[in-house]
This record gives C-alpha cells, structure tokens and sequence, in this order.
C-alpha cells in the first residue's frame, strides 16, 4: 500500500511559478511510476505529466505543459517534484500525483493508477 500527498499549491500570477511535491509512504515507491494529473471544475480530470520507474526515469508531458512544466523523482527521499514555470490561468486545477504500473501505452491513463493523493490546488490569476 502507497500513501501519497501532493503539497505545493496556491495563488500564483500568470507567468508565475509554483513548485508542487507528491512524498510517498509505505510500499516500494522506487518500482511505481508517478503521474500528475490535474482536474478544473467542470471539466474531465487529465494527464499532465509521468516519471517512470528506477531504471528507466524517463519523462513525458502533455501537450498544453511541455516546456513548461518539468517533473522529477527523488527515490532517496520517496518524492516525486512537478515544476511549474510560465504559468497560465488556464493551469488552474486541482492537481493530484498518482502511482502505478501502466504500461508505457497506458501511461496517460487515469485508470492505470492505483494509488491516488488528496490533491492540491493550484489557481493562476491576477
């Protein structure tokens, strides 16, 4: 069993930065991939972004983030970083980490994940 729980979020202007953290607890975090999904009201929950596991870190972005945004994994402390640059108030969205095994088909799959966090807000605005 993984805990997972994002901390980060808040009131940023546009063009700013925020820079959220997903810490993990219990299980074995380093063999998961970890995902960033984000949810605006109204409007389907979706992928922004995945880390996979040791051995293979590699990165993969949406296409509303990419080059913007920039995920990383720190296994030694079980914590996986999303940093937010050039921030948009169409950014603005809960956005939760997520923990899985997907394949690397499926890894923008929401379903793909078993281990859910709280989530964390994250409003862009002047």
């Amino acid at each position: 069993q993984v805990e997972l729980v994002e901390s980060g979020g808040g009131l940023v202007q546009p063009g700013g930065s925020l820079r959220l953290s997903c810490a993990a607890s219990g299980g074995t975090f380093r063999d998961y991939a970890v995902a960033w999904f984000r949810q605006a009201p109204g409007k389907e929950r979706e992928f922004v972004s995945a880390v996979r596991p040791q051995g293979g870190n590699r990165e993969y972005y949406s296409d509303s983030v990419k080059g913007r945004f920039t995920i990383s994994r720190d296994n030694a402390k079980n914590t996986v970083f999303l940093q937010m640059d050039s921030l948009k108030p169409e950014d603005t969205a809960v956005y939760y980490c997520a923990a899985g095994r997907p394949v690397l088909s499926a890894l923008r799959q929401s379903s793909m994940y078993y281990y859910w966090g709280p989530g964390t807000q994250v409003t862009v605005s002047s």
